[in-house]
């Protein structure tokens, strides 16, 4: 059977169990979301499962895979840690600063797999051919199948110079395959800028963080003081960093308007407007996004569009904007949960709907090479778009094509 017919069906019969819960709730009364009727329902689920199982199951895995399955159908973002795997994951981010290295890898959680959302262009993943929409089904040998999103992220970090096995099904490869990867110290990679003609500046923005928003600064000023007349903003692939360095990037750009607001259950609205004395330059602006584009630079690319500052490029981005929390439970353990939402300058909360460029652009679909067996033909590591040449790429071509119609 084949890995991604595996997880087909993992996700039928997912959906097909929260359909048959909801359908056992709504059957029981008018008021379907009655909590306590609902904790009822997966009581009596809880209670089939330990004894009419064909076998005596492991009531802590049960456990751990239904609290982090009810999150996941929320929030793809969110995880239960148990009270030691938090233990350990406070560790991590104690000693974070200390281990800066990693693999490049932005990850959420899909009902059944670990799904990739972007690999950081020139890390250690994107060298590999790690792309979007990837499915990771293990990491170190442990099964990502009921694993924490929160804990995946804490496997992957480590020492530059260490390695780890991660099995993974790609687009290209309809079966797993394991790859070794070496960690390095992914938040150094060189921003890259350049000219692309005599009047376009190219920045291209892997990583985001408060010293790269300075980076792109310095960039901006130079290919102004250079003469270029126009400035392409490369935000594809672009998945880590705070919402503050989306905010602070956006705003080099505007010097009015709305950049976001942040909103959610019990976190009063907060306002985050441009500040006119941070904004560097008026040039004409296109952004570049593709569904690798998440997080704070989704902030960016979101406020640039509504504030009609730039013209947006490419795919729709990935969708995650968002405050998390972690939740401390009476058991030692914790919930990481997004608790407020960022939101567009028209009022869209980013992590429901993404951004959508103005001008479109598909970038090209991974072509699969079949061998005389009918075998996929094993693809070799594929470029990141800031390693391509950059006056061949399409969506680079249609960006500055907006730009000389005077479409900004």
């Amino acid at each position: 059977m084949s890995s991604r017919f595996k997880y087909s069906v993992v996700s039928a019969s997912t959906c097909l169990s929260l359909m048959l819960l909801i359908g056992s709730v709504v059957g029981k009364g008018a008021d379907q979301n009655d909590p306590l009727k609902q904790i009822g329902v997966f009581s009596d689920v809880v209670g089939y499962i330990k004894s009419q199982y064909v076998e005596e199951p492991d009531m802590k895995s049960v456990t751990l895979g239904a609290l982090n399955g009810m999150l996941e159908a929320i929030d793809p973002f969110a995880s239960y840690l148990n009270a030691d795997q938090y233990k350990e994951y406070k560790t991590y981010l104690d000693t974070r600063q200390t281990k800066p290295g990693d693999v490049g890898l932005v990850l959420s959680k899909k009902p059944g797999y670990m799904e990739v959302v972007a690999a950081v262009p020139d890390s250690p993943a994107a060298k590999a051919g790690f792309g979007t929409r990837d499915m990771i089904e293990s990491i170190k040998g442990i099964s990502t199948r009921d694993m924490p999103l929160a804990y995946a992220s804490m496997l992957l970090a480590g020492n530059p110079g260490t390695t780890i096995d991660l099995t993974v099904v790609q687009v290209r490869h309809p079966e797993p395959q394991t790859l070794t990867l070496t960690r390095s110290d992914v938040a150094t990679l060189p921003l890259v800028t350049r000219p692309l003609d005599n009047q376009t500046g190219y920045i291209g923005v892997g990583t985001l963080s408060a010293e790269r928003v300075k980076e792109v600064a310095a960039a901006v000023q130079k290919l102004q003081k250079d003469g270029e007349q126009r400035l392409i903003l490369d935000l594809r692939n672009c998945a880590t960093g705070s919402p503050d360095a989306g905010i602070a990037l956006a705003n080099l750009f505007l010097n009015k308007g709305r950049i976001t607001y942040l909103k959610g259950q019990r976190v009063p609205q907060q306002n985050f407007d441009a500040d006119p004395s941070k904004a560097i330059t008026t040039l004409p602006l296109a952004v570049l996004t593709n569904h690798g584009t998440a997080d704070a630079a989704e902030i960016a690319a979101a406020a640039l569009l509504g504030n009609q500052r730039a013209q947006v490029v490419g795919e729709r981005t990935y969708g995650d904007a968002a405050q998390r929390k972690a939740l401390d439970m009476d058991d030692g353990g914790a919930i990481l949960l997004s608790v407020a939402k960022y939101y567009s300058p028209d009022g869209k909360a980013i992590q429901d709907t993404g951004v959508t460029p103005s001008t479109p652009v598909a970038e090209p679909e991974p072509q699969i090479d079949f061998d005389e067996n009918g075998e996929p033909v094993p693809a070799p590591p594929q470029p990141q778009p800031q390693q391509k040449k950059l006056e061949d790429d399409p969506v680079v071509k249609k960006a500055v094509e907006v730009l000389v119609s005077n479409k900004v």
